[in-house]
């Protein structure tokens, strides 16, 4: 018992410095830059349609940076998931507040991702208003 409760705070201590150093990173770097080190999304390199983490790293630079209406530009989906990811791994951690059931029973059900996400995906790459909203600006 005692390994695992050693486990699971070594896990979140590198989460946490591996979160510190991405904060960091983007706070230093900008991905909108000619040269960044930020890798460019290949598949769009590829394709020219834009995957589901398209503009993430975008979206995450501009809301370290307190911008979160530029950030929710490049990636609504992103922007709206991190919190709930924050919330699915307090859950499965053993956190569950009866207020967040509903939420939870909902949100920890891999069928409704594997319609949301690719739904999003073709979703933002259709030529249309409102569809051209989830693009990255």
């Amino acid at each position: 018992m005692a390994a695992s409760r050693a486990l699971r705070i070594a896990g979140v201590a590198s989460a946490a410095v591996a979160a510190g150093a991405g904060v960091w990173l983007l706070r230093t770097y900008d991905p909108n830059a000619a040269g960044s080190l930020f890798p460019p999304c290949m598949f769009h390199a590829f394709t020219g349609l834009y995957c589901i983490g398209c503009g993430l790293t975008r979206a995450l630079h501009a809301l370290v940076h307190g911008d979160l209406a530029g950030a929710f530009g490049m990636n609504p989906l992103g922007i709206l998931a991190l919190p709930l990811m924050a919330l699915m791994v307090a859950w499965s951690q053993g956190w569950q507040p009866r207020a967040l059931r509903p939420l939870m029973a909902v949100a920890m059900e891999p069928k409704v991702w594997l319609w949301v996400l690719p739904s999003y995906w073709i979703a933002r790459n259709l030529p249309w208003f409102p569809f051209t909203l989830l693009a990255p600006g």
